[in-house]
């Protein structure tokens, strides 16, 4: 029998996780999906979390582990590793596998067999809505599962913090009650979203990978107002402007769904994203199409200072919170939100170099500037 466990957020999130899986495996089945993973169940659930919590508190040869765990068996698993001997999934044990599995892309294979779960090797594919644990740091795990086509980052369902969890708003029902600020999300509607691919969400791991932080302005492509608030000349114009996310987003649905087509667009975003890395702003339009990098904000000379934003996570029960800009992040926050009030159609990211990231938009019916974090998508 699963012992019980002993990290009481394991608990408190397991029912929560299971009922996400069984509601996205239906959905998937559905819609006609293969190669799906089977739905974990809550005592699973429990004592994965509760085995890679306390691992991630141990060190080996003075290194703390990183680990992605995936939950499958073997047949499951495309071109497997399979270790000779099951091994048992304890902390102790977890801690000495970790440095063999650390690099991206590799998962340790779990499964379960008499009432035990056990490590059967590792793996670099996994089945369609697969559950997978990553820790992240000492105390930090990320519960996600990958998508149903096995394209993108993997889909974050809760984040776990010492006795802090946070489980993510998939339709921002803490929101329901200010519509106002759902209708100022840009990254969770389209444009932004098509092919299976949110730009933004993908945009920002990009802009993460780098780790100098960055800032990225998308303005609308039939207008230069922007410019109003922009120190001129700017650095590094683009000429003619890097046309390569936009025309690959203008192909037909049939070439999207293909993965050269998938790997294309990613390759492309990666070369926005890498921009961003130079002191200054990046600049695209709504159809993606890049106009300049290291450019500097200025409050446009018609405006004012801004004095208040307010700030969302999708988180479930988050609360929005009112704060003047300088409460909410670094320079580059304050320049951000200025531009967005001075540019109220435009949008902006911040990616800071401790790992948070911020979208910026304008909310018309509040009149303030609404900063939604979305770090906790991204780890």
């Amino acid at each position: 029998m699963l012992s019980e466990p002993t990290y009481i957020a394991a608990r408190m999130v397991a029912p929560t996780i299971e009922a996400h899986f069984a509601r996205h495996l239906a959905a998937a089945r559905q819609q006609g999906a293969n190669h799906l993973a089977d739905e974990p169940q809550v005592p699973i659930i429990e004592a994965i979390i509760d085995v890679a919590f306390w691992a991630s508190l141990r060190k080996e040869e003075g290194h703390s582990p990183k680990i992605s765990i995936a939950l499958l068996p073997p047949n499951q698993a495309s071109q497997p590793l399979i270790f000779g001997n099951h091994i048992r999934l304890t902390p102790h044990n977890l801690t000495k596998l970790a440095p063999a599995v650390e690099s991206p892309g590799i998962h340790l294979g779990v499964w379960f067999e008499n009432d035990e779960l056990y490590v059967w090797g590792t793996t670099l594919a996994i089945p369609g809505i697969c559950f997978v644990l990553e820790v992240v740091e000492p105390g930090l795990l990320v519960i996600k599962h990958s998508r149903t086509d096995g394209f993108g980052k993997f889909v974050n369902i809760a984040v776990l913090k010492g006795d802090e969890i946070k489980v993510i708003d998939e339709q921002n029902t803490g929101l329901l009650n200010c519509p106002a600020l759902l209708d100022s999300l840009p990254g969770m509607s389209p444009p932004f979203v098509d092919g299976g691919v949110n730009i933004l969400v993908e945009l920002a791991a990009s802009m993460r990978i780098h780790g100098r932080g960055g800032l990225v302005l998308i303005v609308p492509e039939h207008s230069d107002k922007w410019q109003d608030s922009i120190i001129h000349p700017i650095s590094y114009p683009v000429v003619p402007i890097f046309t390569g996310i936009t025309k690959l987003m203008k192909q037909d649905k049939c070439e999207r769904s293909k993965t050269d087509w998938q790997e294309a667009l990613l390759r492309s975003i990666d070369i926005v994203g890498g921009f961003t890395a130079v002191d200054g702003a990046t600049i695209i339009t709504r159809n993606y199409e890049l106009l300049a990098f290291g450019a500097k904000i200025a409050r446009s000379g018609m405006s004012l200072p801004v004095d208040q934003i307010i700030t969302t996570e999708p988180v479930m029960d988050g609360i929005p919170t009112l704060m003047h800009p300088g409460q909410n992040g670094g320079t580059r926050h304050l320049a951000a939100a200025q531009f967005i009030f001075d540019q109220r159609d435009a949008i902006a990211l911040v990616a800071s170099q401790d790992g948070r990231f911020t979208i910026f938009a304008w909310s018309d019916k509040l009149e303030l500037v609404h900063a939604h974090r979305i770090d906790i998508l991204l780890l």
